[in-house]
């Protein structure tokens, strides 16, 4: 489920991405709506201000729900309002329920150059969509994870934050015998 994790956060980020392709300038600040998604098996909602640098539009997944042992495909639509610089990280935060499972800090900057991804820092002004293929293990345990990522620029100032509930708790149908 870490590596689940991690994976997520770098699509999620902007930056670790399989493919990337800028949209446009976007000079405006997005309004936000918590929550933005949600569906039988997961949900997101936008944790950041409307003055972050990086504004989250939308959260997709692929299936919808998410399902153990599938590849499921994230898309993020995002828009960079001001200049993303070398040193940008992020702090993840994986729970189950009350246990945290990881809590990490990310180099984003770092994380864009191994992955060898078309996106790279400095991260220009203007709109992106982010599309990033996982594999998710079949072992997911039938459990409730939530996942927050706060990342955060160079000099310690807030980018962006999202918050991530994903449920593979199995659902049964009630059944009554009388």
């Amino acid at each position: 489920m870490a590596r689940l994790s991690v994976l997520a956060l770098l699509a999620l980020s902007l930056f670790s991405v399989s493919h990337a392709t800028p949209l446009g300038s976007q000079e405006t600040l997005a309004v936000q709506e918590p929550p933005v998604h949600t569906t039988e098996g997961w949900s997101w909602s936008d944790c950041g201000l409307s003055t972050d640098p990086i504004q989250i539009e939308s959260i997709d997944v692929s299936p919808d729900p998410p399902k153990p042992g599938q590849n499921m495909t994230v898309t993020v639509k995002a828009s960079a309002v001001e200049t993303v610089e070398e040193g940008a990280y992020a702090d993840v935060t994986v729970k189950l329920g009350l246990i945290k499972l990881l809590q990490k800090q990310f180099d984003l900057c770092e994380e864009a150059r191994n992955a060898d991804t078309t996106v790279k820092c400095p991260v220009d002004k203007g709109s992106y969509e982010v599309v990033q293929t996982v594999e998710l293990p079949k072992e997911i345990p039938k459990a409730k994870f939530s996942v927050d990522v706060r990342a955060y620029t160079y000099d310690d100032e807030d980018l962006f934050c999202v918050n991530l509930k994903v449920d593979f708790m199995k659902k049964f149908p009630l059944k009554f015998g009388w």
